[in-house]
């Protein structure tokens, strides 16, 4: 798992909190732009900010809370609000997708989309607002190259994806401003709408596959059968079962071994495969079941073997 030393999460933290400031400040001034011009581009704008903010917000939470150790009650650790909280604004940002795309479509239909005021004005807020988002998502990828953690890198992937709606508000402003074509800010809304109901939808699905404990992708079922299959040692395994919390891998693997060699001979090999396992993935929790090549179950033995 990744390190979780007091500088690394230090810069984690510092990454969560200054996304949450920045969403804040953001949400601020494009309120101010929307009240000032009237364009739906920058109200759409300004619902991504509000639900960064959400987002964000929900982020730091994870960060804090995901980051305790194992305890008596949650032996397996805190991850699983991860997945929790990204279900929660992935129904958030659902909600508000289709308010703003019924409001876009409603603007569009009316045949004569109101104008535009104080064009000059909303492009001076968005430029700046781009900017500020700009340099938010230059911090969050050095965090994220320097922790690895997996909370911040989703955050900066999502702020990355904050400036296609910035850059079709400048868009609409710019339409309306030299051309008077009002018609490009409910458009440019509707397509953003449909960019957050696409990012919503891959939010909720991963958190929901997450908490149904679904395996993991198949290319990390395929390497790490790979690498068990080819480990000194290991003459064959099964019931190989995967799945996901937050920003945590579970793994659990059983080895076929020489039943002939001593008690510390299979232990070694095991531990060197969990090593090595760990190596791939640094926040994978591994435990391996070691039993004698041969075996037969035991006919009490319910379960059945080559689970996924």
């Amino acid at each position: 798992m990744e390190s979780q030393g007091p500088q690394r999460h230090a810069m984690n933290l510092s990454a969560g909190g200054l996304a949450v400031g920045m969403a804040g400040l953001l949400v601020l001034l494009k309120l101010w732009a929307l009240l000032q011009t009237g364009a739906l581009s920058i109200g759409a704008s300004l619902a991504d900010s509000g639900l960064d903010l959400l987002m964000s917000g929900g982020g730091l939470f994870a960060i804090v809370y995901a980051a305790r150790p194992a305890d008596e009650d949650h032996a397996f650790g805190h991850s699983a609000v991860e997945d929790i909280v990204g279900l929660f604004q992935a129904s958030f940002i659902t909600i508000s997708a289709i308010v703003l795309l019924t409001a876009a479509l409603a603007r569009l239909a009316s045949g004569a989309p109101p104008e535009l005021e104080a064009e000059g004005f909303g492009l001076a807020i968005m430029l700046l607002a781009l900017a500020l988002t700009f340099g938010l998502v230059l911090w969050q990828r050095r965090v994220v190259a320097k922790t690895g953690n997996r909370v911040v890198a989703a955050d900066a992937l999502h702020y990355t994806g904050d400036l296609v709606p910035g850059l079709g508000a400048l868009a609409a402003l710019g339409a309306s401003a030299l051309w008077g074509w009002t018609w490009v800010d409910p458009v440019v809304a509707i397509c953003a709408a449909l960019f957050l109901l696409r990012g919503a939808f891959g939010i909720g699905r991963g958190a929901f596959d997450a908490l149904m404990d679904r395996r993991v992708d198949p290319d990390v079922l395929t390497r790490i059968t790979r690498l068990a299959d080819s480990f000194p040692g290991v003459l064959g395994h099964h019931d190989l079962k995967t799945r996901r919390s937050g920003s945590r891998l579970f793994i659990n693997l059983h080895l076929e071994l020489d039943g002939a060699q001593t008690l510390e001979e299979a232990h070694a090999i095991g531990a060197a495969l969990r090593r090595a396992i760990v190596a791939l993935y640094p926040e994978a929790d591994v435990l391996i079941h070691k039993d004698p090549v041969g075996t037969p179950r035991h006919p009490d033995d319910p379960r059945r073997q080559g689970l996924p």
